[in-house]
């Protein structure tokens, strides 16, 4: 039987996201959260052996002070055998940027992050998990066409773009039409097991499950297992002492799963530059070779 594979994400936004959510109510005051509970997640991750990738914006890099950088605590983050990938420089909402201006803050997150942790950078995960716009495969955001009349970032762009700026690899979130349709008549989710797909030049894998560690989560984590597909999963560092589907009660449970699934040999937990490496065989060597199991 064909192992199952799991990419566990973590979209470390830091007060660069709180400052611009698009939440209701405006901007947020939980950046300082960010870090304080990273470090529940690094002994989490540890104590379970399972390898994660932090997204981050490339800004909490820099030399500075909290709710805005920690740069040491990226490069334990790092230490610790996790992948460090951009989630661009200071939490932009990409559908609004120009080529110029997505260039522009794909190249400096890629930069302050290499600096910080001495290690390439080679995936990408976007803030708000957008663009959602993809034509190619009939998935169009009315609301990113209705709010950017002029030139705009879609997901064919961005990848354009992150090849150009030396990225590999993107964490996406597009719907087909149909999908979308079908599950607002329905009111139902209607996701299955992910599959890597090229774009532009850029392996990307698209989301599978909602942000949070629940049972829509657990059962797409299962039903990946039986069928030895790929679960994608994700949460913030913020979140996980608010009520809600992130809250650590409902993660620790879900790590003690995937352990369980690794100990028996039904799932393998991989990170985004191994992933790439063995799709294409082409992974940044200094990239690879500071990708290690969490131990």
């Amino acid at each position: 039987m064909r192992k199952a594979t799991l990419l566990f994400f973590w979209d470390y936004d830091t007060h660069w996201g709180a400052d611009r959510s698009r939440s209701p109510g405006g901007p947020k005051q939980w950046g300082q959260l960010e870090f304080e509970n990273t470090e529940t997640l690094l002994e989490l991750h540890a104590e379970h052996n399972i390898p994660a990738c932090f997204a981050v914006v490339g800004a909490a890099a820099l030399p500075g002070s909290r709710p805005y950088h920690d740069p040491d605590q990226i490069r334990r983050i790092h230490a610790a055998g996790h992948e460090v990938a951009s989630h661009s420089h200071r939490h932009e909402w990409l559908p609004g940027l120009d080529r110029r201006e997505l260039l522009a803050t794909l190249q400096m997150s890629k930069d302050s992050l290499e600096q910080c942790i001495g290690a390439d950078v080679v995936s990408f995960v976007p803030p708000y998990n957008q663009p959602f716009d993809y034509a190619a495969k009939w998935a169009f955001s009315v609301s990113e066409r209705y709010q950017v009349r002029g030139e705009r970032t879609d997901l064919k762009v961005l990848c354009e773009t992150l090849w150009e700026s030396g990225y590999r690899f993107c964490r996406v979130a597009y719907k087909p039409l149909p999908v979308q349709i079908a599950e607002r008549i329905t009111g139902r989710m209607f996701e299955r097991p992910a599959s890597f797909e090229n774009i532009a030049g850029v392996q990307c894998i698209r989301l599978n499950t909602p942000g949070g560690f629940h049972g829509p989560t657990r059962t797409m984590l299962n039903r990946c297992v039986k069928n030895g597909a790929t679960v994608v999963i994700y949460g913030h560092p913020h979140s996980i002492r608010m009520h809600g589907p992130q809250h650590v009660s409902h993660l620790t449970t879900l790590l003690s799963e995937i352990r369980g699934y690794r100990e028996r040999g039904e799932l393998e937990v991989k990170t985004p530059s191994s992933v790439v490496k063995e799709l294409t065989g082409t992974a940044s060597s200094l990239a690879a070779g500071n990708l290690r199991e969490c131990r």
